[in-house]
């Protein structure tokens, strides 16, 4: 039971985690001292979309279930949860571009948003 509930946690902090990879330039309305944390997680954010890099939470989600007894699965955090409620087809090199892309996009505008009003 232990391990089904730290699966379950981490499932939910990596969905935190890619929402504020996505989203979190955002937060720097508020507080801009997060930038020091956004920037290194928005990199590897579309650093894993970019080259198809093996997000460690997803391998540790799925070590934490099979010791719970359950099976883990195949493929990716994205692949497994998120894709299935956003696409119908599973995830292709192309799609994982557009994601990337649009990490980049999303937040590069509130950067530069932010810039703009600083001066």
């Amino acid at each position: 039971m232990l391990y089904r509930l730290a699966a379950d946690a981490l499932l939910v902090a990596h969905l935190l985690f890619i929402l504020f990879v996505l989203l979190g330039g955002l937060l720097l309305l508020r507080w801009r001292i997060l930038a020091l944390v956004h920037l290194p997680a928005m990199a590897w954010g579309a650093a894993t979309e970019f080259f198809s890099l093996p997000c460690p939470l997803t391998g540790w989600e799925n070590a934490l279930r099979r010791a719970a007894g359950e099976s883990g699965y195949d493929g990716s955090f994205i692949e497994h949860y998120l894709l299935p409620l956003i696409y119908p087809a599973g995830l292709t090199p192309g799609i994982q571009v557009w994601l990337g892309t649009s990490v980049l996009l999303v937040n590069a505008l509130v950067y530069l948003w932010l810039l703009g009003r600083r001066r």
